[in-house]
């Protein structure tokens, strides 16, 4: 699904696809053509009887597969209403179907620009821009088209998906990416490329493709993949069996025992999974990320020893906020409140947004006797609270008045 071999299964699903859902977004499309006075002053003016008979003649002729002519009546019928979105959608298809990504780029913002929570033309969009080298641009618009919501074709679904993982894993936002392509994977997809990417995700690589199959490193890659997979579908065992396979072929590659303990991780086995963290730690002595895990897995458990592993990554990654967040909780989790302050606090100045951050100061200044900064810390955690619900409620409203939408 990447590059030529991307753009070859998008559009062969796009275009397998295209009278279902050019069809569904007709229907998806005539709220705007109810509320655009605009659109029907401009059809009138043009003559409706005309372009009604050249979007009968366009529909036609695309259902019958004759492309070109089909392009030509689209154009044809949109330089008499070019509010046309159904139009639009169907020539960017069209456009998408003969890999004329910038084309199909225009017809797709057209889409958007008429209606704006029209998420799957906004993922279209997304995919263009993929092909047409814009990742900013297309993980914006991808991204945007999963808070609208796509319509209910699962092929263009998972292809929309799988382009979020990768976007998202060459972005560095491994976590993110892990999401989306274990949606594909709980869903039944399976397939080299996703294997590969995924693989890439748990390694925290950020390569533009896999390393060469044929090599070791494609092949450790291609097997975490599938090991990462196998988890994402909650085949625990099976996935076990895939990463003790790879570490007994490769035991000192970088971030295997690291992946393998994630894995443990979604598979709730703690005390295997800060054994792979450890073991990482011993092949990467300046390995932050295993330390990480582990103080996450310990805090609450057993904080106390978590903190040694908390405090060794604040002393690896001094800037790293996430690092003081954790060290700041496992301080407070055992009894160190003075200590865990500054930590606290700079977590705080990093992530002002989150409100759990203010509570556990509030915590820490009560017990260190900051009566005042616990009780404005406590505010601020009430106040954001409160803001977060309010969004909270406004997309649901969001989410109603959509569903709404598709029941008329």
């Amino acid at each position: 699904m990447r590059g030529s071999g991307s753009a070859r299964a998008a559009r062969a699903i796009v275009a397998a696809a295209a009278f279902l859902i050019a069809t569904i977004f007709a229907f998806e499309c005539n709220r705007v053509h109810a509320q655009s006075s605009a659109s029907s002053a401009d059809a009138s003016r043009t003559g409706s009887k005309t372009f009604q008979a050249v979007a009968k003649s366009a529909d036609e002729a695309r259902d019958a597969g004759r492309l070109d002519v089909a392009t030509k009546l689209y154009r044809r019928g949109l330089a008499l209403n070019s509010r046309w979105a159904e139009g639009w959608w169907s020539l960017g298809t069209l456009y998408y179907d003969g890999d004329r990504y910038a084309e199909a780029d225009i017809a797709f913002g057209k889409v958007v620009a008429l209606d704006p929570k029209q998420g799957t033309a906004r993922a279209m969009l997304g995919l263009c821009e993929f092909e047409l080298g814009q990742p900013e641009r297309a993980l914006k618009d991808i991204e945007a088209s999963k808070t609208l919501g796509v319509l209910e074709d699962k092929q263009l679904r998972d292809v929309v998906m799988f382009h979020d993982g990768v976007l998202l894993q060459r972005a560095g936002q491994f976590e993110a990416a892990k999401a989306a392509l274990t949606f594909l994977c709980l869903n039944g997809v399976r397939s080299g490329e996703l294997a590969g990417t995924f693989g890439m995700v748990a390694l925290r690589m950020r390569d533009a493709a896999p390393p060469d199959p044929g090599t070791e490193a494609g092949q450790v890659v291609q097997h975490i993949g599938r090991g990462a997979c196998l988890s994402g579908a909650k085949d625990y065992e099976a996935a076990k069996t895939e990463f003790e396979q790879v570490i007994a072929r490769t035991p000192h590659y970088p971030l295997v025992h690291y992946a393998f303990g994630c894995e443990l991780v979604d598979a709730r086995d703690i005390p295997g999974a800060i054994k792979e963290f450890e073991a990482e730690i011993a092949e990467q002595p300046k390995s932050v990320l295993p330390r990480l895990h582990i103080a996450v897995a310990e805090y609450k458990v057993d904080s106390a020893a978590g903190l040694k592993y908390a405090e060794e990554a604040v002393q690896l990654e001094p800037n790293l906020p996430l690092a003081h967040y954790l060290f700041g909780l496992l301080l407070l989790d055992t009894g160190a409140y003075e200590r865990a302050v500054p930590e606290l606090e700079i977590a705080r100045k990093a992530f002002p947004h989150e409100g759990r951050i203010d509570l556990s100061l509030a915590t820490a200044y009560a017990h260190a006797g900051r009566t005042q900064d616990a009780a404005r810390a406590r505010e601020e955690f009430a106040r954001k609270k409160q803001a977060e619900q309010k969004a909270a409620e406004g997309t649901v409203e969001i989410t109603d008045a959509m569903d709404a939408r598709s029941k008329q």
